[in-house]
């Protein structure tokens, strides 16, 4: 099936929000592995150019789920406006992904 699978990014402000989240998404069965990184992003934001340490999230999943991970990330989340991205996966190993199909089936 074309683009069953997919990685949704985020961000959070915070280590501790971030495995937070990450945790909740996959005990909820809506990601098989949620990956995080630290990252500095520069953004402007309400006409000012800010620049913050964040915790890059990549959350690996089905497609058919993303409007769920967006509902949880958007219910546990502080920011305004919090980036979510739905990426769609093209390929990949394909005992990954349907290690992935297993986890969030």
């Amino acid at each position: 099936m074309e683009n069953e699978f997919c990685m949704i990014t985020t961000t959070c402000g915070s280590h501790d929000l971030a495995k937070e989240l990450a945790s909740r998404l996959v005990e909820a069965n809506l990601a098989a592995c949620v990956q995080m990184m630290p990252v500095s992003s520069t953004y402007r934001w309400k006409g000012k150019v800010m620049m913050e340490d964040e915790y890059l999230l990549m959350i690996k999943t089905l497609s058919r789920l993303y409007p769920l991970v967006e509902k949880a990330i958007l219910e546990n989340h502080p920011y305004e406006t919090p980036e979510i991205l739905n990426i769609p996966v093209h390929g990949g190993l394909t005992s990954y992904l349907g290690w992935i199909k297993e986890i969030v089936n």
